[in-house]
């Protein structure tokens, strides 16, 4: 029995694979391969799609959340808020800006920032420079909630949309909500290179331009750095890429809602916890997550019978072992946090996942669970 992966990262390029083909060798015939045409057109266009009036190219999601720290005005030494039950990627972002993280619990039913004790953690550290809202599984933060908390504390509003490309809340794209927004292209993401990228979207033509020179050395004219800056461009094979990827984003998105509503439907009653949807967004479905209490038990009896899966993530990062014990959480402490990483699971979950795959799916999650 052949293994239905929990992901298929070249399943689009098999499906597509003249169109990303082409611009390819568009690149390699151009003789230009960083920071030229095919960059500058992904940044007007896929800005455009977020809604945001600025978008910048860079190396990969970590530098993205960094030179959006960055760009904004995070100092060493100040604090940023963000959660625990994320890629470790956040919080390495965070300290190599060189902000101080401060962990804050998540919501049970969306895995999202509680707003409750984002309002806590501001009282213990009136200091928090900026928060990083860290929008999961294609699921939005309650921005409606946070946005207000953090305004009032004079802080930045950074949107972590690694995992949200094309999601919406209340009728507005995800990543053109905060003061920035930092995206990931990594391959398995809903719009992702054959490689590394990623990209920052902001309203600020102020920070547009900081951010623009930090990611290469600070310069503002060639060779010469203004401020201290680092190397991190969007190469123009992968924004190539990304543009014959970026038109089929939309539909990708309504495949992987289908696949989500068959999940709903096939799995209803079988104890399992399933994704539960907060009211006004659109959710794009990066994993479908549910949850057990015997989470590993499961994933064994389904990988014994051909369904492959993934935990997304095991081991909240305050637990790790970079960052046991000298990471600041929040007052009333992470045990949800804690509670999803012994729980959550994520099943097979992309657009090219075919119907039969999928009922596949639901009638071994039925049989073992």
């Amino acid at each position: 029995m052949s293994l239905i992966a929990q992901m298929d990262p070249g399943a689009f390029y098999r499906a597509h694979s003249a169109d990303i083909d082409a611009a390819v060798a568009r690149v390699l015939q151009s003789g230009w391969y960083i920071l030229g045409k095919e960059v500058a057109a992904f940044e007007r266009d896929f800005a455009a799609a977020i809604g945001a009036p600025h978008g910048i190219g860079v190396a990969n999601g970590t530098d993205a959340l960094v030179l959006a720290l960055r760009g904004l005005g995070v100092q060493p030494g100040d604090k940023v808020a963000t959660v625990s039950h994320t890629a470790v990627a956040t919080v390495a972002a965070i300290e190599l800006a060189g902000g101080v993280p401060v962990l804050i619990d998540i919501d049970e039913s969306s895995y999202t920032l509680d707003p409750a004790a984002l309002a806590a953690a501001f009282e213990l550290h009136p200091t928090i420079r900026a928060v990083v809202a860290v929008h999961l599984y294609g699921q939005a933060v309650d921005l409606e909630a946070i946005e207000p908390i953090v305004r009032r504390h004079g802080a930045w509003l950074i949107e972590d949309c690694a995992q949200c490309h094309g999601a919406m809340l209340d009728g507005r794209t995800l990543g053109s909500i905060g003061d920035a927004a930092a995206f990931s292209f990594y391959p398995t993401k809903n719009l992702g290179a054959l490689g590394d990228g990623g990209f920052v979207c902001t309203a600020d033509a102020t920070v547009a331009e900081r951010i623009r020179s930090l990611r290469e050395y600070g310069w503002k004219s060639r060779y010469v750095s203004d401020i201290a800056g680092m190397n991190s461009r969007l190469d123009e094979l992968q924004a190539a890429i990304l543009s014959a990827r970026l038109p089929h984003l939309s539909a990708e998105n309504d495949r992987r809602r289908a696949i989500a509503a068959a999940y709903n439907q096939g799995l209803a009653g079988t104890g399992l916890v399933l994704p539960s949807v907060r009211p006004g967004v659109t959710h794009v479905y990066h994993q479908y997550v549910v949850r057990h209490p015997d989470r590993d038990g499961l994933q064994a009896r389904m990988k014994a019978e051909g369904v492959g899966s993934n935990i997304h993530y095991p081991v909240p990062v305050h637990l790790q072992p970079a960052y046991r014990d000298r990471i600041a959480i929040s007052p009333a402490g992470l045990a949800r946090t804690e509670a999803a990483g012994r729980s959550v699971l994520s099943l097979p979950m992309y657009p090219q996942l075919d119907d039969a795959s999928v009922a596949r799916v639901i009638e071994t999650v039925r049989a073992v669970v």
